[in-house]
């Protein structure tokens, strides 16, 4: 297997890029890492089974994406993302501007037959310890609700494709659970998803319910799914900050901490996004995925296993099949 990264993408690129790519190395030695880089010399000379690309240029956070998907043709990012459309890497990563690495993919990569618009679909951590995989979180700002049905199908398999899930439950995200809440958008779309017969459809859910696990895929525009995807990261830490802080407050909290420490830990690490990979851009004609941001080592570990699965899985495939292509 090839996969290709962006080593200038992220908070923390270049380094969190490589330490990341050296811990897959030693789990997975069949991968030739393909690492997109402008300074050859970043690159650790005792990383196994690596081939640089040279690239001239960087897309950075604060360019607008498709300008500088069109100009900055010699980018990591777009380099990358025509290297999965050659066929010369199985999969690529990058850590850096969302909307450039859309742009990227729809204009080098191209999308699979029957789906307008690809989504950024992000796995969610849920109190029953099996997640929800939500799209979109990002990709597209706006949407109509045809979008959203095509979301719904492509979430679908890959919920039972990749996470296991038989008879995968489809929610739209909306302010009740009732049929007639919403924007005309949820409304439309609850409609188009009800009739649906490619998915199992509950209705609606509340943001509030996505902890509990009330279904394994949930459905909603681009702008809406980031708000909520931030926001509940922002809660998850807040959370934990305000625990520390009690329990260094005294020796009574402190050996409280200590014999709650085991399974704060376990609850911590299901609540931490860097544990759950990256999120795949659903509906690009090739695998091309976007790790958070913030990512340090292990979160690119878990982005690059899941880009192997994804690839082992075939589920693009079976995503056009599902789409009638």
């Amino acid at each position: 297997m090839r996969i290709a990264l962006d080593i200038h993408g992220g908070d923390h690129a270049p380094h969190a890029v490589l330490e990341g790519v050296a811990l897959a190395a030693k789990e997975w030695t069949d991968t030739t890492w393909v690492l997109l880089t402008q300074d050859e010399a970043l690159i650790p000379k005792d990383l196994p089974n690596v081939e640089v690309r040279q690239v001239t240029e960087t897309i950075t956070a604060e360019d607008e994406p498709v300008k500088a998907v069109r100009r900055k043709k010699d980018s990591s990012m777009v380099v990358g993302a025509g290297l999965v459309k050659k066929g010369e890497v199985d999969a690529f990563i990058s850590a850096g501007n969302t909307g450039a690495l859309m742009a990227a993919g729809l204009f080098y990569t191209g999308r699979m037959k029957g789906v307008d618009r690809p989504a950024l679909a992000a796995f969610f951590p849920s109190l029953d310890g099996k997640g929800t995989l939500i799209l979109d979180v990002g990709a597209n700002p706006e949407a109509k609700a045809e979008h959203l049905r095509q979301y719904a199908v492509m979430g679908s398999f890959y919920a039972q494709k990749v996470l296991g899930r038989t008879n995968a439950r489809v929610g739209l995200l909306n302010i009740g659970t009732e049929d007639s809440k919403g924007t005309n958008l949820t409304k439309e779309a609850f409609d188009l998803l009800s009739v649906e017969q490619s998915i199992h459809f509950v209705g609606n859910v509340e943001a509030r319910d996505i902890l509990y696990g009330v279904c394994d895929v949930l459905v909603t525009d681009g702008f809406t799914g980031n708000v909520l995807l931030k926001n509940t990261e922002g809660v998850a830490k807040a959370l934990f900050d305000r625990l520390k802080q009690e329990f260094t407050k005294s020796w009574i909290t402190k050996i409280s901490a200590a014999i709650l420490a085991p399974g704060l830990r376990s609850f911590k690490q299901e609540m931490d996004y860097k544990h759950h990979g990256g999120a795949p851009l659903l509906g690009l004609a090739g695998p091309i995925f976007k790790a958070h941001g913030s990512s340090d080592a292990t979160a690119f570990f878990h982005a690059i296993r899941q880009a192997r699965q994804f690839v082992e899985l075939q589920v693009l495939d079976s995503i056009a099949s599902e789409l009638g292509n």
